[in-house]
């Protein structure tokens, strides 16, 4: 291999699935040593290895957050080499490993080494290897399918026997020493009292003010407390929330029935998952100890039509999705009543909070940003230096007068090689002009890039400048808060009490003369 003279970067990638953690040879380390070593052999001058992973990924798709970053990576032609111990940790898919092998990485000049398959690109000109190659293909890609399947298929086999796959259990139960479900007594008693409540016609926000008065922390805050973050708690503060109620009421677990099965990937070997029809749910009574009776249960079923809400017609309206709570940082919910408002109902069961029972009128909110907007759009229209940024024209002029002078110097020296080559001068006048003629056009391109990034700069800035005239424009011509106005400049207002208010933008320098 020739020498390179640029910085020559070879890529690691390594994969590791769930299944493949179970293979020792598979692991992280193991891959990267095996790739450090044969990086190392290939004594590449000024080569920098940089590492790519997929932990906990599968191979029959392109979806991996470590792969998409090294494409990326190629298309910007910053790799030279990709390293991977076998075509299944690239990929399992042989049409999409291929397409990239045959059409995209020839053409970003990318050589592709499988180590363990003996297979490298730079011997195989425009082709993947042939018919040996195409069988490791087939095999791989059948191998993750038919892996997908069996495993699928014991963990459904193992549902109807009634063992316990998932990991988390509901709220009340934990996991006991065999591996199946228990009551925790440290929880149950809320269950129990959640239940009963509901059966005495309490509703879910009764419950949940009930709960809170008496202490019971939310059920994402209980794991937590015993090192389960499966969720962000920080927010909670103790309060339960309507829908955590319901969810818990609706549950047939806490009678003893355990139900599994109710989702399913899309495709083998992926990710997304949609709910399937009840009928096709993996009911199994009495599969554990019930914290509530089954009868407590089905009265609580008939109960429960009144406690869920009635799906309504979704209104639209300017500040959709747009206000919430300075205080809990919660959304503020919308009431549509005769003068519809804004109001935190997540501190409804805290009268001690800070923003209990704070509201604000919508219209009134719409106003108070209306008048924020149009004071920005008169400061935005009468500014001066929002006009087109003087001296452009002049830097655009010298800009193309560096390009000039490179094109120049790069003719000096090309006829200056000629010179060398048909001896009308000798080798060190050569180098010692040649070195003059380097020295003036590394100063050039310099210059030339360092001006060209100023222009950039200035040219984004006319553009962000102009946009922000015409959007000052619009303002100042409509009557009042439009949806079309909120969703251009506004991320989130926060509300706090009396009626004070912030607003975060999507457009920064839109209030930069606005303290």
């Amino acid at each position: 291999m020739s020498s390179v003279s640029m910085e020559y970067v070879i890529a690691l990638y390594v994969r590791l699935s769930i299944e493949d953690s179970k293979v020792d040879s598979l692991s992280i380390q193991s891959q990267l040593a095996l790739l450090h070593s044969y990086a190392d052999d290939m004594e590449i001058p000024h080569a920098r290895v940089e590492e790519f992973i997929d932990n906990g990924h599968s191979g029959t798709n392109f979806e991996r957050p470590a792969v998409q970053e090294l494409l990326d990576r190629v298309r910007a032609g910053e790799i030279h080499c990709i390293l991977v111990k076998d075509f299944s940790r690239f990929g399992r898919n042989m049409i999409e490993v291929g397409y990239f092998m045959e059409r995209v990485f020839p053409v970003f000049g990318v050589r592709f080494i499988s180590v363990e398959d003996a297979f490298d690109s730079a011997q195989h000109q425009g082709d993947t290897g042939g018919i040996g190659m195409a069988v490791k293909y087939l095999i791989s890609e059948f191998y993750s399918r038919d892996m997908s399947v069996k495993t699928r298929t014991a963990k459904y086999v193992k549902m109807k026997r009634g063992e316990y796959q998932s990991v988390v259990c509901p709220y009340g139960y934990q996991k006991g020493a065999d591996g199946r479900m228990e009551i925790d007594e440290e929880t149950a008693p809320n269950v129990r009292l959640i239940f009963q409540m509901a059966l005495d016609g309490h509703d879910a926000h009764q419950i949940a003010e009930e709960l809170f008065q008496k202490g019971v922390i939310t059920p994402g805050e209980f794991k937590a407390s015993k090192g389960k973050h499966y969720h962000d708690v920080s927010r909670c503060r103790g309060i339960w929330q309507r829908t955590t109620i319901l969810r818990i009421l609706s549950d047939e677990r806490y009678a003893g029935t355990y139900v599994m099965g109710k989702r399913k990937v899309r495709e083998i070997g992926g990710r997304s998952l949609h709910l399937k029809d009840e009928n096709e749910w993996f009911k199994i009574p009495d599969h554990h100890p019930p914290i509530i009776e089954k009868s407590i249960y089905e009265q609580v079923q008939a109960k429960l039509l009144h406690f869920k809400s009635i799906k309504k017609k979704i209104h639209q309206y300017p500040l959709r999705g747009k206000v919430f709570c300075g205080c809990c940082e919660h959304a503020m919910g919308r009431i549509p009543a005769k003068k519809p408002y804004f109001i935190c109902r997540y501190t409804s069961v805290d009268s001690m909070s800070p923003c209990h029972g704070m509201r604000i009128l919508e219209t009134e909110l719409e106003g108070l940003i209306y008048e924020i907007l149009l004071k920005q759009a008169g400061i935005i229209l009468n500014i001066d230096s929002l006009s087109v940024a003087g001296g452009l024209d002049v830097q655009l002029a010298e800009q193309t007068e560096y390009q000039s002078r490179i094109r120049r110097c790069q003719t000096e020296k090309r006829l200056l090689y000629e010179r060398f080559l048909l001896k009308e001068i000798d080798k060190d006048s050569y180098l010692e002009q040649k070195s003059v003629c380097d020295k003036e056009l590394n100063h050039l391109k310099q210059a030339h890039s360092a001006l060209s990034a100023e222009i950039s700069q200035k040219q984004m800035d006319n553009d962000t400048k102009s946009q922000l005239k015409s959007i000052a424009s619009d303002i100042t011509e409509t009557e009042g808060l439009t949806e079309t106005l909120v969703n251009v400049l506004i991320e989130r207002i926060s509300v706090f009490p009396e009626n004070q208010i912030k607003i975060e933008w999507k457009i920064k320098d839109f209030c930069m003369e606005i303290s």
